[in-house]
């Protein structure tokens, strides 16, 4: 067996991707696919490691769609760079997705709206020291070697577990690559609720998988916070002087760029009235996120 896809699946979701997966280019004989349902991913993760067979371990998301040679490039990458343990690629927006869902989908994309998460979020350049940035668990691959020295996921950890993940197997010395063409089709969330309680959670989340490791996520990560006391303390602090509405102008200036170059490279000129509102909750929810974490904890 060359290659096992765990699948975590909730109890009462369908495995989606079951269907995608028969159109593979790839010998039946040589895959399986091993769903492990049950209310934690991580944990179903974990039971699916200990039935596969497979040399090569794969993780994708049950409602994924996959391209037709994921298997084939995974297998190839692998055999071709024998220093490299986990890889991962990009889960694009699929063309079927409504039109919020393929919006969202393009803030997703840009770096704007993600900074180097973007990455995860559309088909970049090959990176062969990748981290937890680039990667979801959504899509990705390991050696079967890399679970006889590391334990899997964290069942504590959900959603973060996947960046918790990568950042431990580095640590521990193994090496991580991003591989553009080994490539998944991911729906986004279909409403604007959905959308922040996604945010909200990876916020949330962060900062919970930070502490597990005992590291710091940086500045970057904690800049969604900083925006959201800024737009609390804005209306007060404008009352006393107005420049304290610069840097909100600013935000605003550059929003307004990155969705007219998106709306524009995607040739979705509607997207233009949407993104400059789905950028601001992107961030705002981030940032809500991480600070509830800091008062809860």
């Amino acid at each position: 067996m060359k290659v096992s896809i765990v699948i975590a699946s909730a109890p009462d979701r369908d495995a989606e991707v079951l269907n995608s997966l028969k159109n593979v280019d790839y010998d039946k004989k040589d895959y399986e696919a091993i769903v492990v349902r049950g209310l934690n991913p991580s944990e179903n993760r974990n039971n699916g490691i200990k039935k596969a067979k497979g040399k090569i371990i794969g993780f994708i998301d049950d409602d994924a769609l996959l391209d037709k040679n994921i298997l084939k490039n995974a297998e190839r990458f692998f055999e071709n760079n024998r220093d490299i343990d986990i890889i991962g690629g990009p889960q694009l927006t699929p063309k079927t997705d409504g039109w919020f869902a393929r919006v969202s989908g393009y803030a997703l994309e840009s770096y704007f709206g993600t900074s180097k998460m973007s990455k995860r979020y559309k088909v970049g350049k090959l990176d062969l020291n990748a981290d937890e940035n680039s990667l979801t668990s959504a899509n990705c691959f390991a050696r079967r070697s890399v679970f006889k020295k590391i334990d899997g996921f964290n069942v504590k950890l959900y959603p973060g577990e996947d960046p918790e993940f990568f950042a431990r197997a580095k640590k521990n010395g193994f090496r991580i690559a991003y591989v553009p063409n080994v490539v998944i089709y991911h729906r986004r969330r279909a409403t604007l609720p959905k959308f922040m309680e996604q945010f909200f959670k990876y916020g949330y989340f962060r900062l919970k998988k930070e502490k597990f490791m005992g590291t710091n996520p940086g500045i970057l990560f904690f800049l969604p916070s900083f925006f959201v006391l800024y737009m609390v303390l804005m209306p007060f602090f404008s009352m006393v002087n107005y420049i304290f509405l610069f840097p909100f102008l600013v935000y605003a200036v550059i929003s307004l760029f990155a969705s007219i170059f998106t709306a524009f490279k995607k040739l979705d000129f509607l997207a233009l009235f949407a993104l400059p509102f789905i950028f601001l909750m992107l961030h705002l929810s981030y940032g809500f996120g991480m600070i509830y974490y800091m008062i809860k904890d």
